[in-house]
Formats: structure tokens, C-alpha cells, sequence
């Protein structure tokens, strides 16, 4: 394990900022997160929990907010529903100057909260 990263999301502010800033899910969500959490009437729970990955990601790669763009890490899930990461522009820089080769993802949600933790091997 070369590094590890965790985060969790409260539901009802993170509903509140999607209210707020419904721009918000084009800026920081990949078209094929947005096409697997907008299936459910209330996609919060699914968006959150992507959202704590992308934050779990930049902990795991030991940067903060802005150095890169939150769809620079995108969650996808294999027909098992084993969730992984595809990373693209300044996300995979960051990876391979760590010598980050394989990542491994676990994500959970309840009525309150989405919590991510990501590995990087």
C-alpha cells in the first residue's frame, strides 16, 4: 500500500448544496457517474458517495481541493458491482509520481451519510 485515503459526506447538506448549485453536477461529475445516479428518483445517496471518492482520492494522492478537476476521477462499477477508478488529466500525473499502478475502492451509504475509503497500491 503506497497511500490511503478517506472521506465522508453528510446527505442532507451535500441535497442542500445540489439545491443551492445544480451546476454542480455537470462540474464535478463525469456523464457516466451522472447517468448511474440520475436512475433514482433521489440520486443524493449515489452522487455523495462518488463525491467522497473523489475527495478520498486527492487525500490518497496528497493533495487538496484544486489541484485537479473532481472528473478527473471517475468511479465506474464492473458488472459485479465492485466500484474502481479511472483517472484522466492532472489526477493520473499525480498517481504516477506517487507510483500509483492499481487502486481499490470501497463505498457505503446510509439514511445520513456516504463514506469512501481509496487505496492506492
Amino acid at each position: 500500500m503506497k497511500s490511503i485515503g478517506t472521506d465522508v459526506v453528510d446527505l442532507d447538506r451535500f441535497r442542500l448544496a445540489l439545491q443551492r448549485t445544480p451546476g454542480m453536477v455537470t462540474r464535478v461529475f463525469t456523464e457516466g457517474e451522472r447517468a448511474y445516479a440520475l436512475r433514482k428518483n433521489d440520486p443524493t445517496e449515489r452522487l455523495a458517495a462518488r463525491f467522497a471518492v473523489k475527495e478520498a482520492t486527492m487525500k490518497a494522492l496528497g493533495v487538496g481541493l484544486g489541484a485537479f478537476k473532481f472528473y478527473d476521477v471517475e468511479v465506474v462499477k464492473a458488472r459485479s458491482g465492485e466500484p474502481s477508478l479511472r483517472l484522466s488529466g492532472r489526477a493520473v500525473e499525480l498517481a504516477e509520481r506517487r507510483g500509483i499502478v492499481e487502486w481499490k475502492v470501497s463505498i457505503t451509504h446510509s439514511d445520513l451519510v456516504a463514506f469512501a475509503v481509496v487505496v492506492g497500491l
